[in-house]
Parts: C-alpha cells; structure tokens; sequence
C-alpha cells in the first residue's frame, strides 16, 4: 500500500501522515525531510541556492527512489509535489492519493506563523500571505482534484480516512 498525501503547504499532510503510518503499521516519508536528508542542506538553502526548478527536480527524483524502493508507506508531498512533471500522473499510478483539502482561512492562519521555515513565503506580509494562498491554491487545485480520495472536513477525522483508504 502506498499512499501520497498531498494538499497546500500548512494542510496538515506530515501531521496527518505519521499518525496514518503507525495507524496503518507502515512507514512515514516526509518528502522535504528526505531531500533534506539526501542534500545536507535546507529547503531554504536548496532554494536560495539552486532555485526552485533545482529544488522540483530532486523532489522528482527522491519521489521515484522512495517508491520504486518500498512496498508500502505513507508519504507526505510539498505542497507543489503534484504540479510538477507530471507528478500527480505518477502518484495515481503507484498508489493511493489523498488531498487533505483545508480551508484557505485556516492555511492563512497556520502558514502566518510558520512563514520563516517555509522559503516561498517568508517574505510576504499577510495580505501579501493570503494572496499568495489565494493564487497559489487557484493553481494547484486542477491537480490536487486528481486525487483518488479528498478529505475536505475539518479536523481529519483518522477513522474515516482510513476507511476511505480501504474503500479505494
């Protein structure tokens, strides 16, 4: 079983996917942990320095090496994992994905203040915040609406979403 979850930065993906793994008895990825790991470097630093398209990339790649290299796992994508390469193609055709799908009022009031650990939105004001949130989901959501399951109730109620899982 190998299950992505994706959804917009601050939706709750890591959270929701280590309680899930052990939940489920199989091993948790976090995705920018595992580039992280693999670089020796932060997403920050890897943004600062490489760039984004660098960034995407190696996310493409660490993505492929975890699962082509596990049976089964829950994994929490970036926020922008499935709108890349083709990414949410590739998810949909080695596993279960799942969008945790979050009010933007609350991905406002989590990413405010988490704006330092996460490199596209340090910058920005809270105007500046919720526009970005604003555009940046309008983007995403044709991809996130490829996902084989939508959790879009507030809190993720864990019973339910493995249900749902097993429903698939």
């Amino acid at each position: 079983m190998k299950i992505f979850l994706i959804g917009f930065m601050g939706s709750g993906k890591s959270y929701w996917g280590k309680i899930l793994g052990e939940k489920l008895s199989i091993p948790f990825f976090d995705l920018d942990e595992q580039i992280v790991s693999h670089e020796s470097r932060t997403v920050t630093e890897i943004f600062a320095t490489e760039g984004e398209e660098h960034f995407r990339m190696l996310e493409k790649d660490i993505l492929h090496i975890i699962t082509e290299s596990h049976d089964s796992f829950v994994m929490a994508c970036g926020g922008g994992t499935p709108c890349f390469f083709n990414n949410i193609e590739y998810m949909n055709q080695s596993g279960t994905t799942i969008w945790i799908n979050t009010p933007l009022d609350v991905l406002f009031e989590r990413l405010i203040h988490e704006k330092e650990h996460r490199p596209l939105i340090r910058e920005l004001t809270g105007e500046q915040l919720k526009a970005y949130i604003t555009k940046k989901f309008a983007d995403r959501k044709i991809y996130f609406e490829q996902a084989t399951i939508v959790i879009d109730k507030e809190p993720v109620e864990i019973e339910s979403l493995v249900q749902k899982i097993f429903h698939a």
